[in-house]
């Protein structure tokens, strides 16, 4: 009975390197993200959207990277209108930074979903140019 204690510890525990991205998309939250999508992720309504369990925080890939790397205005998530525009930070954000805020973005606020590496920035970056 220990053993599975045991076990399940080991598997809720993030890789060392996941814990890293983690901690340092946290500040990378705190900085470029939290005054419009606030501290628990729910966003503004009409405004700025919310982080939590929506299509685009929890879907593609590659198409939350592009939201960060090319900005976003007038969007509709689940039948609701933001209209606060998301600023470009492509050019703000290194492919590391955006990595580990949208790999903590996609492990916060209740959501749970596989993290975003700095291999997937790049690519996404270089479809843009």
């Amino acid at each position: 009975m220990g053993m599975k204690n045991d076990t399940a510890r080991e598997i809720r525990q993030p890789q060392p390197g996941v814990q890293k991205s983690l901690a340092e998309g946290a500040k990378i939250y705190k900085k470029y993200c939290l005054t419009c999508h606030q501290a628990d992720g729910g966003g503004v309504p009409n405004m700025t959207p919310p982080l939590i369990q929506t299509s685009f925080v929890l879907g593609d890939k590659e198409k939350l990277i592009n939201i960060l790397l090319n900005g976003l205005k007038n969007v509709d998530i689940d039948d609701q209108t933001y209209n606060n525009p998301m600023p470009a930070l492509g050019s703000v954000l290194k492919d590391q930074e955006i990595a580990n805020v949208l790999t903590y973005v996609r492990n916060s606020f209740g959501n749970k979903a596989p993290g975003i590496t700095v291999e997937e920035v790049k690519a996404a970056r270089s479809k843009n140019k």
